[in-house]
């Protein structure tokens, strides 16, 4: 859009489309947020939103799951034994647990190194196809090359049938476990195998679903798993898978970390770390209850971004407000409830975090320019009008700029006309002294222009001596016509304060004194309101037939000798509160009926306005007798009036 005195309010030629703008602001997050993810420390954001969206209304711990042997503090202090325990220990722990009914045995206890023969023979005589012992891999970094090591328990226990599982797990860069493991022949795999389980492996890269935090299984300490029958339920470990190791009883904290301890997904809840043995429970869970969690595929991350994106720019199409902040707000949370959804029902976990950076950057970025472009245009609407304007009613339109219809508009105005009497003369006498002439017009034309803004006018023009101002555009007023009077009356009354200023100073400097004197027509009527000039230069200004009479009452006023002369709408609209005089009938432009001028004053009493009637019936009828009867009454009760009806006596002295 675009103000007065040719502000424009347009954006840049680059935006001066918004769709242009939305479009090259989405493409731009698309393109900014495609490359983010792609950075190293990106994935982590993701595997965070990951450990509150898994973690939220997990499903219960099965109740046929593993119970934990842990090797926690109760035990070492009654054992009282120092670690590492001799291993006819374990062989007696493995013997009492398939006594008690164990399906199988997992050991997460690696038994790479040979110790004393006979302790190697005895756990070597407790081994079975029902017990499973753990390995470890180990990635190995030289400048030559990277090598795998594994390390594997002694061959004389491999030999009594007893399976073996790779125990080891990987970490994101975080030091979270969040990966199932990828190995066919895993700690929880071989488990599996040996309970006669069918457990596939889920795809590379598929994330843990944990159940709790510390001992959420079934735990019971080493030293009474030893002897159940006197420290435990009977049956407690019959037709049950049970894994030995380490499982502290009092779970480390991050900070303190913990041996065979590791931070899992609702780590971010407890802040405490979860024991190896409780982790190969969980991932035997995963494997045998499917609940592994696929990640979703780089296209389908990309897809997902396209659409935020897409939506992001439909939201900010048309504009931003408190609507625009609702409506993100519910559409972000979409994108974390259909992460979870998907999670939760359908085993796929699509980070909402891309898309949800995405979409509030767009939103984020629209609302600032749209924000900007607001101040912008605030500021020029106020500079435009401030000049033309009340201070209250730049105010209005800086708020709410929609206020303002440029271009033109059909509009009922008053429009006032305001021109100094006799002011050529004046000017011809200051024709040697410019300074004072500009001094004595400024002086006159701002006590003017001042009443004008106090009233709600609009100041349209000035055009050398002359004002010209409108009531009821670019805002609103239903009493226009009042308000143009009104104002009208304190201009005629501020002259007399200005011409006592004026006589006093030009008295003190030795000048002449010019006293001034204004007359003003006001006209009520429709009109066009609007930007009109060229294309490099245009005014807000009113065109229209009511404009035309309103400067012809104006010239008129003068031939009438009052100051003030009122169209016949304006004369009705402030007839019922303040004095109106009808003082002739003349035919407009366009019409060939006679429409009634009149003049207004702030009071006169009902005998005046009633002889006044007379007066005025008798000057229709021609009749002068009664005229200049009445003419002396009137100018002794309306002073204001008393040249209009000292015409009459003048006639009458004339002929």
């Amino acid at each position: 859009m675009a103000g007065p005195r040719g502000f424009s309010f347009s954006t840049p030629r680059f935006f001066s489309s918004r769709s242009v703008q939305v479009v090259v602001l989405a493409a731009f997050f698309f393109a900014a947020v495609a490359l983010v993810m792609r950075l190293p420390g990106w994935p982590l954001i993701d595997y965070r939103a990951f450990d509150y969206l898994s973690t939220i209304g997990a499903a219960p711990l099965a109740k046929d799951g593993p119970i934990i042997v842990a090797i926690d503090e109760p035990s070492l202090a009654e054992i009282n034994v120092q670690w590492p325990w001799p291993r006819s220990l374990h062989a007696k722990l493995i013997s009492q647990l398939r006594a008690a009914g164990a399906k199988v045995i997992g050991v997460d206890i690696i038994f790479s190194e040979p110790s004393a023969p006979v302790e190697d023979e005895a756990l070597a005589a407790v081994l079975g196809p029902d017990v499973v012992l753990a390995g470890d891999e180990t990635l190995v970094t030289s400048d030559q090359a990277d090598q795998f090591i594994r390390v594997m328990p002694l061959q004389m226990f491999s030999d009594r049938l007893a399976l073996t599982g790779i125990a080891s797990v990987g970490l994101h860069r975080d030091g979270v476990l969040r990966e199932m493991p990828e190995y066919v022949d895993s700690f929880a795999s071989m488990i599996a195998t040996a309970a006669c389980i069918e457990a596939e492996l889920p795809e590379p890269g598929s994330l843990i679903q944990v159940f709790g935090g510390p001992r959420t299984y079934p735990t019971v300490s080493y030293y009474q798993a030893l002897d159940p029958e006197n420290f435990l339920p009977p049956g407690i470990f019959k037709d049950r898978i049970v894994i030995v190791g380490l499982s502290l009883q009092n779970a480390p904290s991050i900070e303190k970390g913990g041996a065979d301890a590791f931070s899992v997904s609702y780590t971010v809840h407890t802040s405490k770390l979860i024991a190896g043995a409780e982790v190969q429970a969980t991932i035997f869970d995963n494997l045998r209850l499917k609940n592994s969690i696929a990640e979703a595929s780089g296209p389908m991350k990309q897809l997902l971004l396209l659409i935020a994106v897409v939506a992001a720019a439909m939201l900010v199409w048309k504009g931003t407000g408190w609507r625009t902040v609702a409506a993100g707000a519910a559409t972000i949370s979409v994108l974390f409830v259909g992460g979870y959804i998907t999670l939760r029902f359908g085993r796929v976990f699509v980070s909402p975090m891309a898309p949800a950076l995405a979409f509030a950057g767009i939103a984020a970025a629209q609302a600032t320019l749209d924000y900007a472009q607001e101040r912008k245009n605030r500021r020029q609407v106020t500079r435009a009008f401030s000049q033309y304007l009340a201070p209250a009613l730049v105010d209005q339109l800086a708020r709410d700029p929609s206020k303002l219809k440029l271009g033109g508009e059909k509009r009922e105005l008053s429009i006032l006309f305001c021109d100094v009497r006799g002011f050529t003369t004046i000017a011809e006498q200051l024709k040697d002294d410019p300074q004072q002439l500009t001094m004595l017009i400024n002086r006159l034309l701002t006590p003017l222009s001042d009443i004008v803004l106090s009233h709600g006018g609009t100041i349209d023009k000035y055009i050398g001596d002359c004002l010209m101002a409108f009531w009821n555009a670019p805002l609103d007023d239903p009493a226009h016509a009042a308000h143009a009077v009104a104002a009208a009356l304190d201009m005629l009354d501020s002259m007399q304060a200005l011409n006592g200023d004026l006589k006093a100073e030009a008295e003190a400097a030795g000048r002449t004194y010019y006293p001034l004197a204004i007359g003003i027509g006001i006209n009520t009527g429709e009109c066009v309101v609007g930007n009109m000039g060229s294309t490099s230069r245009f005014d807000y200004s009113a065109l229209g037939d009511a404009v035309n009479l309103a400067a012809r009452l104006e010239g008129a006023s003068k031939a009438y000798g009052v100051p003030l002369l009122l169209g016949e709408q304006t004369a009705q609209a402030v007839r019922d509160t303040l004095a109106v005089f009808e003082l002739d009938r003349i035919t407009v432009k366009g019409k060939t009926e006679e429409v009634p001028v009149s003049t207004a004053i702030r009071k006169s009493s009902e005998a005046a306005r009633k002889a006044h009637d007379e007066f005025l019936q008798a000057r229709y009828r021609g009749d002068i007798a009664i005229q200049q009867a009445l003419a002396p009454i009137l100018i002794r009760d309306v002073p204001a009036l008393s040249a209009y009806h000292g015409q009459a006596l003048q006639r009458h002295i004339e002929t």
